[in-house]
């Protein structure tokens, strides 16, 4: 795969220099001068494309940057590094979205289940945290898809309760994040799961290693991300169902855009077209181990309700 050369290590400096106006307080905003959240250090970078930046809204244009509402931590579609730097799948293809634009990129953390008012608000312009395109959503947001997988269910190491199958959720109490699809997934079978829902993915795991819940169900990527890390992979396992290789229920997740601002919806789909045709896309993926679900073009509202 072709390879693209990152920023100079000056731009990357800069870049370091000003992080902390990407996060997310006002606090930090007032104190640190705006500036270009740029791909830094071992991040992939791109280039700006002249003729994609005259497709942004004016209002965009004018401030010079996209709001993108995120859920920090989610692993490994958002977290901090060492640094305190906002990295993993989400804030790095949104920091290549700006820059293949030509605007800075602001990182706005907030729950999950705010993001969606965030936009409705006029506090962020984007949602990118892993968000699964639904019909139910696409009333209210177009969704740029930029992923798709099905989800997992975690159990204990040595899984005791023996589920080996979806079916085996029945009679079970499952946690999970709240406002997520995976809750109303569960809701939907045809016997009586029991559905914890919790304000972060972080308090869903930690129900089950609790044992306050038998298992913990989330997005493919999620999960197995979680498994492989938490005590070094000792402390929970996924239930591999023969049938469903790539995870229950296969979905689409995209960036969410409310639906009447279709100027930024072109926007960032063709921004992220040529991501994944220069190949900067796929090695984003490739750095968060999450390749297995790319997309192959960036299309939009592919998401369908079962």
């Amino acid at each position: 795969m072709k390879k693209t050369p990152f920023v100079l290590a000056a731009a990357a400096a800069f870049a370091l220099v000003l992080s902390g106006c990407s996060g997310g307080g006002d606090e930090a905003d007032a104190k640190t001068p705006a500036g270009p959240n740029l791909p830094a250090g071992e991040e992939i970078s791109t280039t700006v494309d002249p003729e994609l930046t005259k497709l942004l809204p004016a209002a965009i244009a004018e401030k010079g940057s996209i709001g993108i509402a995120i859920d920090i931590p989610f692993p490994p579609m958002a977290m901090y590094d060492e640094t305190n730097r906002e990295v993993g799948f989400d804030p790095e293809l949104g920091r290549l979205l700006g820059q293949k634009l030509g605007v800075d990129v602001k990182l706005n953390k907030q729950a999950f289940d705010s993001v969606i008012p965030a936009l409705q608000a006029g506090k962020s312009d984007i949602i990118m945290s892993g968000m699964n395109d639904t019909e139910e959503r696409q009333a209210t947001l177009s969704f740029v898809d930029y992923s798709r997988g099905g989800f997992a269910i975690a159990v204990k190491a040595g899984n005791d309760v023996g589920i080996s199958t979806q079916q085996d959720l029945c009679g079970k109490t499952v946690s999970v994040q709240k406002a997520t699809i995976q809750g109303d997934l569960l809701r939907a079978m045809d016997c009586d799961v029991q559905v914890v829902e919790l304000p972060s993915d972080l308090d869903a795991q930690t129900a089950l290693r609790a044992g306050k819940s038998q298992a913990y169900v989330a997005d493919a990527v999620v999960a197995e991300y979680v498994v492989a890390t938490t005590d070094d992979g000792k402390a929970f396992e996924i239930v591999r169902d023969p049938e469903n290789p790539a995870g229950f229920n296969p979905v689409y997740s995209g960036i969410g855009i409310l639906k009447d601002n279709t100027e930024l919806v072109a926007a960032i789909q063709a921004a992220l077209q040529a991501l994944i045709e220069e190949g900067t896309y796929e090695q984003v993926l490739e750095r968060n181990h999450i390749a297995a679900y790319a997309v192959e073009s960036a299309e939009v509202n592919q998401g369908k309700d079962a």
